[in-house]
């Protein structure tokens, strides 16, 4: 049964939040802003929120591509979004994190990881900064491997593995994220320079080698305990992150 095509009011609503990111032959569809009050620390703060979608099809015929969605179950696919606060776009100085997601920290605030923390430390210092955006890549599980994968990584780190090795002996790179599509977007919607908030060299590296400017970096160190003490010690010690400030809780 072939799906009604969607009424003209609808479009036009739609049209004005959409925008097309060219990626050769495939595209990034971002979808935004829209008001996204969050509970932060006890305090309603108002970000302005951003989606993306990657697509096979580059037009600019959003009727098309929205029409195509109701097509696909789109739940079984992961999309990452953006969190803008203050006037990101224009604003002479603007923090952003690069987050990957964490479905154990950041939903169920597992202190095996520092991961929940940094997310909302990183909201948190981004609101008192008067301006800023946090990208919250929805593909990142477990360093790029998944949720799945994640879990069987688990089951390696509780007989004795750490973070690197449970996932170099299943076969994966112990570090397989990809920040493109991030970089496109953040290009999108701002122009002037950045400082990450950030204690990974690497996500330095993906914004300079793509071009960006980066004004510098903010530490994310804490939310310590007894469940992620290694944890925090691989990174610096096998991973490379940057240690000044590391495990102090603030």
């Amino acid at each position: 049964m072939a799906q009604p095509a969607l009424d003209d009011k609808v479009m036009n609503i739609l049209k004005g939040k959409i925008r097309l990111i060219r990626q050769g032959e495939r595209a990034i569809y971002l979808v935004g802003p829209i008001r996204l009050p969050v509970s932060l620390y006890e305090e309603t703060v108002e970000f302005q929120w951003y989606c993306w979608l990657n697509c096979d099809e580059v037009t600019e015929n959003f009727e098309r591509i929205v029409e195509k969605l109701s097509s696909i179950n789109l739940a079984e696919y992961q999309q990452s979004s953006v969190l803008a606060y203050g006037d990101f776009a224009g604003a002479d100085s603007a923090l952003i994190r690069l987050h990957s997601i964490c479905h154990t920290g950041d939903i169920f605030g597992s202190q095996r990881c520092d991961c929940g923390y940094q997310l909302k430390r990183a909201m948190r210092k981004i609101v008192d900064h008067g301006a800023g955006a946090l990208f919250y890549l929805a593909n990142h599980e477990g360093r790029g491997i998944g949720l799945f994968s994640k879990a069987m990584a688990y089951v390696l780190q509780e007989n004795g593995y750490d973070t690197v090795d449970a996932n170099l002996k299943l076969g994966f790179a112990d570090d397989s994220r990809i920040y493109s599509d991030a970089i496109q977007v953040l290009g999108t919607l701002r122009s002037k320079p950045v400082t990450l908030i950030t204690n990974n060299p690497k996500k330095l590296d993906a914004l300079r080698s793509a071009g960006l400017a980066v004004e510098g970096r903010v530490e994310l160190w804490g939310g310590e305990s007894e469940f992620n003490r290694n944890y925090l010690q691989t990174k610096i010690e096998r991973s490379g992150h940057l240690e000044e400030g590391c495990c102090d809780n603030d």
